[in-house]
C-alpha cells in the first residue's frame, strides 16, 4: 500500500500509529511560488525545486534529488494494490490533493484502487489508535471527485484567476473542502484596500498591536486568526521580508535593519526571537491611508499568475469576495 499525505509530521505519526506501506510525504506548498500551466510533473519540479531554493529552504541540487524522488514515487503506483490519500482541509492540503487527483485522472490505475481518508483534524496531532481509525473507515475516490479536482488545479495555473473565481461561485460538491481552500488561496492576492495579502496584513496588525516578537506575531496573526492554520514559520518569515525588504518598508527590526531570512536551524532560534517594529508608511498601510503595491510594487506568482509592478493587477475585494483587475 502506497499512503500519500502532506509533510513529514504527518508522515512521522502515520508510522507510529503502525500504518503499514510506504508513506509518500508531497513536501510542496503549492500557494506559494509559480506553478505555470501545462508543465508535467517532471518539468514542474525544476521550477518549484528552484523557487524553495530561491526563498532559502534548501540547496537546488538536493531540492532537485527529493522532488525526482517523490516523483518516481508517485510513478510506481501500480506495484501497490492501494493508494491511500491522507489530507486535512486547510490550504496546503487541499492543493497538494487536487494537484494529485489530476495526476492520477490522467492515469489508468490498472488493478490499483485509489482511496480517500476522511481527515477531519491535523493528522500531526492524532493518535495512533486514530491513525487506524481513519485507516478503516477510507473510501474510494469518486469520478466526480477527480473531475473537480482536475478543473480546480487547471484554473489554479491559468494566469487569469478569474475562472478559480467563477469555480467558487458556482461551488464544488464534489470536493466541499476545496472551496473555503481555494478562497483562502485568493486572499493571498493584494488586497483593493491597502495592497497587502491577508497573511501580509495579518502580521502588520499583530505587531502594531504590541505582538513584536517574531514567534509571537506568528501565532496572533496566524494561528490565533486563521479558520485552518496552514503556514510553517518559515513561510511567515517570507511574508515578513516582503514587507521589509522593499524600496518603503512597513516593517523592520528593532534595530532598523531589515527582515532576512534565517538560513539554517541555529539562525531560526535567533530569528524568531527577535522584535520587529512597524514604520510610519506600515501604519498608513495597516490604516489603508497607503497601498503597498502602489508604494513598492510587487513580484509574486500565486498559482499561474505572475503579479509584477504598481499596476494594474488582479486584486482580491474582500467586501464584494470578488478579484478586480486595478
Amino acid at each position: 500500500m502506497l499512503h500519500i499525505t502532506s509533510g513529514d509530521s504527518a508522515a512521522e505519526q502515520m508510522r507510529a500509529g503502525k500504518i503499514t506501506g510506504e508513506i509518500l510525504p508531497w513536501r510542496d506548498i503549492l500557494h506559494e511560488g509559480p506553478i505555470p500551466a501545462n508543465l508535467t510533473l517532471e518539468a514542474l519540479r525544476h521550477v518549484r525545486a528552484r523557487f524553495i531554493a530561491s526563498c532559502g529552504w534548501g540547496e537546488l541540487p538536493s531540492l532537485l534529488e527529493l522532488f525526482a524522488a517523490r516523483n518516481a514515487a508517485l510513478e510506481s503506483f501500480r506495484r501497490h494494490e492501494e493508494v491511500l490519500l491522507w489530507f486535512e482541509e486547510d490550504l496546503v492540503d487541499q492543493l497538494q490533493l487536487i494537484q494529485i487527483l489530476d495526476w492520477f485522472e490522467e492515469r489508468n490505475l490498472g488493478e490499483t484502487r485509489l482511496s480517500l481518508v476522511n481527515v477531519t483534524e491535523p493528522l500531526g496531532t492524532l493518535s495512533p489508535d486514530a491513525f487506524r481509525v481513519l485507516w478503516e473507515g477510507r473510501r474510494a475516490v469518486m469520478p466526480q471527485e477527480m473531475e473537480a479536482a482536475r478543473e480546480a488545479w487547471k484554473e489554479l495555473r491559468n494566469p487569469d484567476p478569474s475562472g478559480l473565481e467563477k469555480l467558487l461561485q458556482r461551488g464544488i460538491p464534489a470536493l466541499p473542502r476545496l472551496g473555503p481552500a481555494l478562497l483562502r488561496f485568493l486572499q493571498e492576492f493584494p488586497s483593493v484596500k491597502n495592497g497587502l495579502s491577508r497573511t501580509e496584513e495579518g502580521a502588520l496588525q499583530a505587531i502594531a498591536r504590541g505582538r513584536s516578537v517574531l514567534h509571537e506575531a506568528f501565532i496572533a496573526a496566524h494561528h490565533e486568526r486563521e479558520e485552518r492554520v496552514f503556514l510553517g514559520d518559515v513561510v511567515f518569515a517570507l511574508s515578513l521580508r516582503r514587507l521589509s525588504d522593499v524600496e518603503i518598508p512597513l516593517l523592520a527590526m528593532e534595530d532598523g535593519s531589515p527582515v532576512i531570512l534565517p538560513r539554517d536551524e541555529a539562525g531560526a532560534e535567533a530569528f524568531w526571537r527577535q522584535r520587529a517594529v512597524i514604520t510610519g508608511a506600515g501604519k498608513d498601510v495597516a490604516s489603508g491611508k497607503l497601498d503597498h503595491v502602489r508604494l513598492n510594487g510587487i513580484q509574486r506568482w500565486l498559482g499561474g499568475t505572475f503579479l509584477q509592478g504598481r499596476g494594474p493587477l488582479w486584486r482580491w475585494d474582500e467586501d464584494r469576495q470578488a478579484l478586480t483587475y486595478l
